[in-house]
C-alpha cells in the first residue's frame, strides 16, 4: 500500500515520540497546594484525599523543602485558624496561621514562590466566603476584608496573592490596597473563572470550609456558562490581575482553552480535590494505572492551554518527570 504519509513513522520509539511531542509537562509548571493548621508536629490525614495532610507550620516548612528539592517552583497556602467567627478575623490578623507559615517558609526556603489563597471561607464560622447580611454574602463589605487579608499576606512575605472568593471588584480593590502599602511588586493571581462545582467536596474536608447553610452558587459561577467565564477573566484583567485561574480543570478544559485564546497573560488551572480523589480511588481499586492517569490528566490541562497547573499530584508528578 503506497500511502503519501504514514503518521506512525514518528511514533515508533520513545525518543522519536519525545522529539515531536507538542505539549510538554514539567515540574516548572506545577504548584502544590498545602493546608496549614495551628500546633506543633501536627499531620492530620485528609481521609478523602489519600496522601494529603493538614500540617502545622513546622511540617509545612519540611514539606516546602521537599517540594523545592523536587524542582516545583511554588506552593499555594490555605489556612485553618485557631478560632472562627462571623467575619473571619483570623484571615487578616498579623499573627494569623497563614501569615506565620509564610514567614517561616520564606526564612527556610526563600527561593520557593509562596502563593496565598485570599478568601474568608476557612475563617468564618458559617463557612461562606464573605460577610453574611440578611442570609446572603454581602459583596462590598467582603471586599474590604479581602483587601486587608491580601495586604497582611503580602506584608508577611507572600510572593503572590490569589483571591478565590468571586466577589465583584475585589481584584481592583486588592491592587489599590497593595499599592497604597508600597507592595506594588506583589502580583495577583485571580481565580477569575471559579465554578460552583461538585468536585470541591474533599477540599472542604481538608480546609474545614463547608458552608453551614445554603451553598455558594450565588457568587461562584454557574457550570454551564462559558462566555461568562471569559467575561469574568477580562474584567479581572482590567482591574489589574497579573495571572488568571480556571477552577476546576478537567471538567472545564473548554473554558481553559477559551481563556487561553482570549488573553495573553499566564493562565493557571486548578486540578481540584475531586479530580485528585477520583484518580486515587480508582488506582487504589486497581481500576486504572494511577501514575499514567495522573500524567495524562495533567498533560490534558497543559494541552488545553494552561501555563500553570495547581495540583495535589505535584510531588508525585515531579518525581516521575525527573
Amino acid at each position: 500500500m503506497n500511502l503519501p504519509f504514514r503518521p506512525r513513522r514518528l511514533r515508533r520509539t520513545p525518543a522519536l515520540r519525545r522529539m515531536v511531542r507538542e505539549t510538554r509537562l514539567s515540574p516548572d509548571q506545577l504548584v502544590m497546594p498545602l493546608f496549614v493548621v495551628p500546633g506543633q508536629g501536627v499531620a492530620n490525614a485528609v481521609g478523602s484525599m489519600p496522601g494529603v495532610f493538614q500540617l502545622s507550620v513546622d511540617g509545612i516548612v519540611a514539606e516546602c523543602k521537599e517540594v523545592h528539592g523536587l524542582g516545583i517552583p511554588a506552593v499555594l497556602l490555605f489556612g485553618i485558624p485557631e478560632h472562627k467567627d462571623a467575619t473571619g478575623t483570623g484571615a487578616y490578623a498579623d499573627d494569623g496561621i497563614v501569615q506565620r507559615a509564610v514567614r517561616a517558609i520564606k526564612e527556610a526556603v526563600p527561593e520557593l514562590v509562596v502563593i496565598t489563597d485570599v478568601c474568608l471561607c476557612e475563617y468564618t464560622d458559617h463557612g461562606h466566603c464573605g460577610v453574611v447580611e440578611g442570609g446572603e454574602v454581602a459583596n462590598d463589605p467582603t471586599v474590604e476584608l479581602l483587601v486587608r487579608e491580601a495586604v497582611s499576606h503580602a506584608r508577611a512575605g507572600a510572593d503572590v496573592v490569589a483571591p478565590s472568593d468571586m466577589m465583584d471588584g475585589r481584584v481592583g480593590a486588592i491592587r489599590e490596597g497593595l499599592d497604597a502599602e508600597g507592595l506594588t511588586n506583589v502580583p495577583i493571581l485571580s481565580y477569575a473563572a471559579k465554578f460552583a462545582s461538585a468536585f470541591y467536596g474533599p477540599f472542604r474536608e481538608a480546609a474545614e470550609s463547608a458552608p453551614q447553610f445554603g451553598d455558594r452558587r450565588g457568587y461562584q459561577m454557574d457550570p454551564p456558562n462559558l462566555r461568562e467565564a471569559v467575561r469574568e477573566v477580562l474584567l479581572d484583567l482590567e482591574e489589574g490581575a497579573d495571572m488568571v485561574m480556571v477552577k476546576p480543570a478537567l471538567p472545564y478544559l473548554d473554558v481553559v482553552r477559551a481563556v487561553r485564546e482570549a488573553v495573553d497573560v499566564p493562565v493557571a488551572a486548578y486540578n481540584v480535590s475531586g479530580e485528585y480523589a477520583m484518580i486515587r480511588a480508582a488506582a487504589a481499586n486497581g481500576w486504572l494505572d494511577g501514575d499514567a492517569a495522573m500524567l495524562e490528566a495533567l498533560t490534558s490541562i497543559r494541552r488545553a492551554g494552561a501555563d500553570l497547573v495547581v495540583t495535589y499530584f505535584a510531588k508525585d508528578a515531579a518525581r516521575l518527570l525527573a
